[in-house]
């Protein structure tokens, strides 16, 4: 057979390929192997039955020929193979001997002899040694080594930054600390063509920057712009209405506490792609945040036919049952969602949430636990161990859990949050006002109401040192942000009612009455702020200014 009938072959086999008809792939490819024995035709071969799901077979024919041990494709399809046979000791194997520090710099690595039989070089690839350490990385995580993959995984990204994945699997597992995060981002080499991927990674991670940082990160990509013809602006193209990044977006309103927001932006991505698993992911967080029971359900019903071997499906029922308050079924599905992947963080916090929401403690702390384990660079976990702790009134230990959690993200407000309240516990008033006051300078977005306990907190706080005004400008500012809140009229009221200011506090005793008549305490110290008023005049007020 003459060269250009072989060359003919070749192209069948590639169209067989593009058009997923994999037997006749594997049929002609076999052929053209026979004829002309050539490593990148049995190269050609080994694709076309690892496309084909014959992965035994392939590995085979692989691993016989001289060349596997030395040319880098080989081996990482042979690799590949055994992946998908689930035999990653061999795997690691047949990927070689190599070592990885804990900033992801390879060395000692025995390839260097090692050739890669490329092909014409017209597209751009993806490094193969990137490849590998990804797959390394893969290979370590299923044998429950999460360190050493975590490291593989770090040095895929390092080894070339279009390696998606493995930044993927660092972001979505948790592997890294927001600091981490940050150094290994700044630690990556991109081309002048690449600035936008840098930008891109700059959203996927943790959001707990100002506001003002992760508009513009955002806002930049969506100005980032192609043009197919650079004369006609019409042409022009932008990642504006890109699901991925309007995602990040949505994310990024979720921790914010901005859940109406992101539940109104995730619906609208979900109605362009309704398949998109992390847009999923954040929608079904934001509608449970916001009790939509009736989207939960639906959600439910729709991913549990679709996909009924995901994590994310089982996930989405545990979060309908916690919506409507059946905290037993949706322990019992996420549960499953866990067992199904051991690796979704969501259905780990979920587990937990359902045992606390039952005051069963001690089986929350467990799940906690594991998913502090599993994710040591979240630190929600961790968090949550802390409320579990301060509930017992173990302040000491919440407080050591809540430092932890400080350690992992040091810029999520919640965690001063938390922090001042323990030391409010510990009667530490100075240290309570100094974390509630941090809570609200990491505040990335303007104060909303879901932020207006911090604020009261905060008030009370300065009430308990007996800085009466700076305690009555932070009630004033709670009722800002929320005019239906009984604590704040109550907190207001009494800092007056301790002022001698007994006009104002009788006031405020009557608002809060008014939107709850039967609060036991608000009656008591209207009872006395009346007697005091009476004791001292309607005019004593004056007296003491």
């Amino acid at each position: 057979m003459r060269e250009e009938e072989i060359e003919k072959l070749r192209g069948v086999v590639r169209d067989c390929v593009s058009k997923h008809l994999y037997s006749s792939a594997i049929f002609f490819a076999d052929k053209v192997a026979a004829f002309t024995n050539d490593p990148a035709d049995v190269y050609m071969q080994a694709q076309a039955l690892f496309l084909g799901r014959h992965y035994r077979r392939a590995f085979h024919l692989l691993n016989a020929s001289k060349i596997v041990l030395r040319d880098l494709r080989f081996r990482y399809l042979a690799a590949k193979c055994l992946e998908e046979l689930n035999e990653w000791d061999q795997c690691l194997q047949m990927l070689g001997e190599a070592k990885v520090d804990e900033h992801g710099n390879v060395y000692d690595t025995k390839d260097t002899t090692a050739m890669y039989l490329d092909k014409d070089g017209e597209d751009r690839e993806i490094s193969i040694s990137s490849a590998m350490c990804f797959l390394r990385g893969k290979a370590y995580e299923a044998l429950k080594n999460r360190s050493q993959a975590r490291q593989w995984y770090k040095a895929a990204v390092k080894a070339d930054p279009l390696c998606y994945e493995a930044m993927e699997c660092l972001i979505d597992n948790h592997m890294l600390t927001s600091e981490e995060e940050a150094s290994l981002l700044s630690s990556l080499h991109f081309g002048p063509e690449d600035e936008w991927l840098s930008s891109f990674y700059a959203c996927l991670i943790k959001k707990y920057d100002k506001e003002n940082v992760v508009e513009a990160k955002i806002k930049e990509l969506e100005n980032e712009s192609y043009s197919s013809n650079p004369s006609e602006p019409s042409f022009m193209r932008t990642l504006k209405n890109d699901t991925d990044l309007m995602t990040c977006k949505a994310e990024y309103y979720h921790q914010c506490g901005e859940y109406q927001k992101c539940f109104e932006l995730t619906s609208i991505l979900l109605e362009k792609d309704p398949f998109h698993m992390k847009c999923t992911s954040v929608h079904l967080a934001a509608a449970t945040e916001l009790g939509h029971s009736n989207e939960l359900y639906l959600m439910a019903c729709n991913l549990v036919k679709d996909y009924p071997q995901k994590a994310l499906s089982w996930f989405a029922v545990g979060c309908y049952y916690y919506c409507i308050k059946k905290y037993d079924q949706s322990r019992r599905y996420f549960s499953k969602a866990t067992n199904l992947d051991g690796t979704f963080p969501p259905a780990w916090i979920g587990f937990g949430h359902a045992y606390a929401a039952r005051d069963e403690g001690d089986q929350a702390m467990s799940a906690y636990r594991t998913a502090a384990r599993l994710f040591p660079g979240c630190h929600l976990p961790t968090l949550y161990i802390g409320m579990e702790y301060m509930r017992t009134h173990s302040f000491k230990l919440a407080e050591q859990f809540f430092m932890q959690a400080k350690t992992i993200c040091p810029s999520d407000p919640l965690v001063y949050n938390e922090l001042g309240v323990v030391s409010y516990h510990m009667k530490e008033y100075n240290k309570a006002v100094q974390w509630f006051e941090k809570t609200l300078a990491h505040i990335s977005s303007p104060l909303s109401e879901i932020w207006e306990a911090t604020v009261v907190n905060l008030a009370h706080s300065y009430r308990k040192l007996k800085m009466y005004n700076e305690a009555i400008l932070n009630y004033e500012k709670a009722l800002e942000l929320s005019t239906r809140s009984v604590c704040t009229y109550a907190g207001i009221a009494y800092t007056y009612h301790l002022q001698d200011n007994f006009t104002a506090a009788i006031t405020h005793y009557h608002k809060a009455l008014r939107l709850k008549p039967d609060d036991q305490f608000c009656t008591e110290m209207l009872s006395l702020a009346l007697v005091d008023e009476c004791r001292h005049g309607v005019d004593s007020k004056l007296e003491y200014r």
